[in-house]
């Protein structure tokens, strides 16, 4: 896999998480862990992507 594929695959993960945590938070019987692993897994991709675009 390319970098760019790479990032291209990531920036999908990270958008899915993005919505994924929208309904998370519109839903009153989610707990607060689940949408706290959310954002955990959100900023791992984040930081990932970021990584890599400062490498090259």
């Amino acid at each position: 896999m390319t970098m760019q594929a790479h990032l291209e695959s990531l920036e999908k993960k990270h958008v899915a998480l993005e919505e994924q945590l929208h309904a998370a938070l519109a839903s009153p019987s989610i707990d607060d862990h689940q949408i706290t692993e959310l954002k955990r897994r959100k900023l791992r991709i984040k930081d990932e992507m970021e990584r890599l675009k400062t490498r090259h």
